[in-house]
């Protein structure tokens, strides 16, 4: 009943008019850049971060922005994959294996009803577990101490490292320069100047946002520019704008399946939403691909991993909320948003400001109907956003990089220092090497040092502090499970390589 009343107060907050009018924003805007092929959810969200500081939104309205941006990127991610063959985001990789054959086969209509039914009830799953459990956890995390804690931040780095990377020692390398970058300004214990080459402008650090704006936005914007504009490929027409409800509701159990394992993988910190994707399609594979027919066009295969990804992105913030570690990319920016408005999540937030997360909650039950009754009519429209022209997009984009990031502290020094994260990123994207783990440093960085010399300082220098909790321990034994995966995961892909590099 507690529950009931503190959603009851949430949907009180989301149903103000300008609450209201940035969620039906958010969800157009995200479905948007969910459909341009490249951008996904992580890029739309930083693109639109300096938006909320440019307009003085508080840090209940920018949530809500951005959690709707974040929701319609999701749903839009599967227009790409399903008409051209290309993801517009990580997690929508899996949706090409089979949504694409649907649309060679003149199924596109059925194949993008499914996906938005799919991510519909995929997101649905993951709110409804998101008003149940976060509170449970927050509850159950005000009870760790320094060195749990610190030990929470092993393992967030070691699953995005190790299971949502591709090659998890380019990741990992990520994440310590990430962890590098939050070590510089003043030292948090003595308040000696760190890195910071005596210029003053950095002595309280890197900014969050500027990083994020510079590694995302602007490293896009360099990727793209690359990239000629005659590479895409040409968009499957739809022959029908009616799609199959029969062949929707053969699909059913399969979306129930993805949905629940999707929601599992998002709550790993770290995981995310590619994970989620994969595990409910290849689970799915498994159980219902009697005859073969998966990668060549069953409606299954789109089902699954769309209700996967849409119920991983839900579950990631679950962490971020109640622990304060980002449950996936998107959710590591978001973070940072919060962290630049002074809002600490974590346990005591539920306590603190029950408006804001309540008022959230509430407004992604609202962005999930509002998803649903956008996205089945307006696919036409959206489907023709994948040929707009590069010239014509990003220069919007670099308008409101450099305007939002000006806005935020007036300082031209900031510009200089988003420019140069930009070329950081694209770099670091030109080798293959995720930006994710290294915002995860960036943002955590800070309070994992923190809580390691609070802890070495309680114990007065004993080590063995690290380890002496029943929570640290545990959380230590999933860490070594996932880093064991990981290694396992990257020599099979390794070997698989190598065969097929033989029998080429």
């Amino acid at each position: 009943m507690e529950t009931l009343s503190l959603l009851a107060g949430g949907f009180a907050v989301a149903l103000t008019p300008l609450n209201i009018a940035l969620l039906l924003l958010g969800c157009f805007s995200g479905t948007l850049i969910g459909a341009l092929p490249g951008l996904g959810p992580v890029n739309g969200v930083a693109i639109l971060i300096p938006l909320t500081f440019a307009f003085g939104f508080d840090a209940t309205s920018s949530l809500i922005l951005l959690s709707s941006v974040y929701f319609g990127a999701m749903y839009g991610g599967r227009i790409s994959s399903i008409l051209l063959n290309i993801p517009g985001d990580e997690p929508a990789v899996m949706t090409t294996l089979d949504g694409y054959p649907m649309a060679q086969q003149g199924r596109a209509a059925d194949a993008l009803a499914i996906s938005g039914v799919a991510s519909f009830f995929g997101a649905t799953v993951a709110v409804i577990g998101l008003t149940l459990f976060a509170p449970v956890l927050a509850r159950a995390a005000i009870h760790f101490g320094p060195a749990d804690y610190f030990a929470l931040y092993v393992l967030a780095f070691i699953t995005i490292g190790g299971i949502a990377g591709v090659d998890p020692r380019k990741t990992l390398i990520s994440a310590l320069l990430g962890l590098m970058i939050a070590t510089i300004g003043l030292d948090p214990i003595s308040g000696i100047p760190r890195y910071t080459f005596e210029n003053y402008h950095i002595y309280d650090g890197v900014d969050p946002i500027v990083a994020l704006v510079g590694l995302f936005a602007l490293s896009e914007i360099l990727m793209l520019l690359e990239k000629a504009a005659v590479d895409r490929a040409k968009p499957i027409g739809l022959d029908s704008w009616l799609p199959d409800v029969r062949t929707i509701w053969f699909t059913r159990w399969a979306i129930l399946r993805g949905s629940v394992v999707g929601f599992v993988a998002g709550v790993l910190p770290g995981a995310g939403a590619s994970l989620g994707s994969v595990m409910a399609y290849s689970m799915e594979k498994q159980t219902s691909d009697k005859d073969g027919t998966f990668g060549k066009g069953d409606p299954r295969g789109v089902a699954a991993p769309e209700a996967g990804n849409n119920a991983a992105s839900g579950g990631a913030l679950i962490p971020m909320l109640s622990l304060g570690v980002p449950g996936s990319g998107t959710t590591a920016v978001m973070l940072a948003m919060l962290i630049s408005l002074n809002v600490q999540p974590g346990p005591l937030l539920f306590e603190r400001q029950p408006d804001l997360v309540w008022g959230l909650v509430a407004s992604l039950y609202m962005a999930n109907v509002a998803l649903l009754v956008l996205n089945l009519p307006m696919i036409g429209l959206f489907s023709r956003l994948m040929i707009v022209p590069t010239w014509a997009l990003m220069p919007i984009v670099a308008a409101v990089s450099f305007v939002g990031v000006f806005s935020i502290s007036n300082s031209g020094f900031d510009l200089q220092l988003m420019i140069a994260f930009g070329v950081l990123g694209y770099l670091l994207r030109k080798l293959d090497v995720s930006l994710v783990p290294l915002v995860l440093g960036l943002l955590l960085g800070g309070d994992m040092e923190r809580n390691l010399r609070r802890a070495m300082s309680i114990s007065d220098g004993d080590w063995g502090v690290l380890i002496a909790s029943p929570i640290s321990v545990t959380l230590y034994i999933l860490t070594m499970a996932f880093l064991g995966l990981s290694i396992w995961l990257a020599r099979r892909d390794f070997k698989r390589t190598q065969a097929r590099n033989v029998e080429g």
